[in-house]
């Protein structure tokens, strides 16, 4: 078998990560035949992909669900008549690259071979595509090969499902997910400290899958899980204490320099041993409510909190903090459910959860009494499914926590938090992510090895952008504003795509030359495009509202049949990239896209031509969809460039 071309047969939660799934629609899109579908019954296959992703399109009375789904549903009707007694044979649908020269072995008689009255596959495949139940979006049928039934869409079925979406919305095109709400548990920095470009990753990632989700009408509650408890705030008040020994607490400016103030609070905590004793028994007055206490860490956690805040309002990220203090109160009576369940042990002078295949045991109170990140954690998770009723519980954090995570979920499926099976709902995902290096292959530091602060990097984005406007004489033209504005979605978005289009699971590269490049898979080059798409109907004189209401599309050249198949593929990439989180799967459908109306727009005139008004709906289409991946993905769009 071709592996490359089943990687895009297979469903959602199928294709490995290490598969460039887009990159293959591309290709089988560019030639003339880009709409046919191979059929291949394979009960394996299909039910690996129902148990996992039974995903279908909100707009169902006009499209009956996805083009995988639509196109199933038929073949599961000609199977009922073709072979009544096989009652579990289930069809799997997929894209081909082109059904002439296709090297997939024989695989449609595979389940069926030896049922009378056929003698082979072929046979068989004649029967089911002789059954098939007549349909306006099949255009024709044939058999190839060993028996695969290839089917020819109807191009007018294809336009008129893009014209359906370009008047209702394309909310109407949104996959519907087998879950109702979702915790996405990202970003969370720590108190007194600065987000610097390790944040980076969990806060656009998590973003991005929350984003996706709530496309796909879940309710997601964006979780910023803070690290605002804990000894760390012992040596933290204390340093404020002996700063202003009268006992007021600083004003901001006083203590605005977080990053700071933490550094000189460990260095006295750990050269000075009397200020280390009085720093746990700060501790200890903290977690016993004294008020003095209790306001200075307030004070504290309200300055990092403004800090962050500015961060995410640049990115356009939102979340609701329910940090480590929120879930404290929680943690004795987790503990006690999975004491009385027989899972914590003593060890060694802590309680202890012994986990199979692991050569370390889960610690869950600490020789010392003390709580720590496990026991925080599994507080949180039996908050998130016992009181916020959540389905799916989605961690974002870096791989070098994985192992963490396998214990901790293994850990609440022995006490029947969860269920056994990785399936079946409620569950919850690790979302692991790579390292930012340097271009020196090393972790992404300043030249005086500090870590890059977030606020730094962003600021650096946005001046480049907006040095290349002016560079480019946009400065003549635009208003200060525009400049502005331009710069800032432009830089920002560069920055996220950049990170969002590589797997998540590998480390990436920064570099300010590569990801502001405004030639090949960049955000400079997509936002680039879609102006240019813009421009393209702003020129026309038409105004496209009219047209959506009075006009025709109609796909006749094979540039406008392969860019209306990539556009209707779009429900089914955000399902996919939701199933297995990765983002980057939208990135590359939303590069494919753009590349595919480069080439429309080379070979089919729109303006001034006898197609105009069916061509201008198809670039509408196409910034459409292009905007919504940019909201997914968190990138603001641009009109003119």
């Amino acid at each position: 078998m071709n592996c490359s071309q089943f990687s895009i047969l297979l469903p959602p939660v199928l294709a490995p990560p290490r598969f460039s799934r887009l990159s293959l629609l591309h290709s089988h899109s560019s030639i003339s035949f880009s709409t046919n579908c191979i059929l291949k019954t394979s009960r394996r296959l299909f039910l690996r992909a129902k148990a996992s992703s039974p995903t279908t399109m909100a707009n169902e009375e006009v499209t009956g669900g996805s083009l995988k789904q639509q196109l199933a549903k038929l073949f599961e009707e000609s199977l009922r008549i073709t072979v009544p007694e096989e009652l579990d044979v289930d069809p799997a649908i997929a894209p081909c690259q082109n059904p002439k020269f296709a090297t997939m072995p024989w695989a449609c008689g595979q389940k069926l071979k030896g049922r009378a009255p056929f003698k082979g596959p072929q046979p068989i495949g004649q029967a089911i595509m002789k059954n098939l139940p007549a349909s306006e979006m099949v255009d024709s049928c044939s058999i190839a090969g060993p028996g695969f039934v290839n089917v020819v869409l109807s191009r007018q079925w294809i336009a008129k499902s893009i014209q359906k979406m370009l008047v209702d919305g394309i909310e109407t095109w949104a996959p519907k997910l087998p879950v109702k709400r979702a915790v996405v548990d990202f970003s969370s920095p720590n108190i007194a400290k600065e987000m610097h470009v390790g944040h980076l990753r969990s806060t656009i990632i998590g973003d991005t899958l929350a984003r996706m989700l709530e496309y796909s009408n879940v309710e997601v509650l964006r979780r910023n899980h803070v690290g605002d408890w804990g000894t760390q705030f012992g040596m933290l008040i204390e340093y404020l204490f002996e700063k202003f020994p009268s006992g007021e607490v600083a004003s901001d400016q006083a203590i605005e320099d977080l990053e700071t103030f933490y550094k000189a609070s460990k260095q006295r905590f750990d050269s000075d041993p009397a200020f280390k004793e009085r720093a746990q028994r700060a501790v200890v007055s903290l977690q016993a409510g004294d008020e003095k206490y209790r306001k200075a860490w307030a004070h504290i956690c309200e300055i990092s909190r403004r800090g962050y805040e500015k961060v995410y309002q640049r990115l356009g990220v939102h979340l609701e903090e329910k940090g480590e203090s929120f879930y404290n109160p929680y943690i004795p009576g987790a503990l006690e459910l999975l004491s009385k369940k027989g899972l914590i042990e003593e060890s060694e002078g802590a309680r202890v959860i012994f986990i199979e295949g692991k050569n370390i045991p889960l610690i869950v109170v600490k020789k010392d009494g003390g709580y720590n990140y496990a026991s925080t954690d599994l507080a949180a998770l039996w908050y998130r499914l016992n009181e916020e009723k959540a389905e799916w519980i989605i961690y974002v954090t870096d791989v070098g926590q994985r192992e963490h995570f396998e214990m901790f979920f293994t850990a609440a499926k022995r006490a029947g938090w969860l269920p056994a099976e990785d399936n079946k709902y409620p569950k919850t995902s690790h979302v692991g992510f790579g390292l930012v290096l340097g271009e020196d292959g090393k972790r992404f530091r300043t030249r005086s090895t500090e870590t890059v602060k977030l606020v730094d990097l962003l600021d650096e984005a946005k001046s480049k952008c907006k040095a290349a406007l002016i560079e480019r004489g946009k400065a003549k033209d635009w208003t200060e504003e525009d400049l502005e504005k331009t710069a800032e979605a432009v830089g920002y978005g560069a920055v996220k795509y950049a990170d969002l289009k590589n797997n998540r699971t590998t480390n990436y590269t920064f570099s300010f030359d590569q990801m502001l490049n405004d030639k090949g898979n960049t955000a400079v080059y997509l936002l680039y495009a879609h102006a240019r798409i813009c421009s393209i109907i702003r020129k026309s004189g038409k105004d496209i509202e009219e047209l959506k209401r009075t006009g025709t599309l109609d796909l006749v050249h094979p540039d406008e049949r392969t860019l209306g198949l990539h556009l209707l593929q779009f429900a089914e990439v955000v399902e996919e990239a939701c199933t297995n989180l990765l983002p980057n799967v939208l990135c590359e459908y939303l590069y494919n896209l753009s590349e595919d109306f480069t080439r429309f727009y080379t070979n089919c005139q729109v303006v001034g031509s006898a197609e105009e008004t069916s061509r201008l709906l198809l670039c509408e289409a196409t910034a459409v969809v292009m905007r919504k991946c940019f909201h997914l993905l968190g990138i603001t769009p641009v009109y003119k460039i």
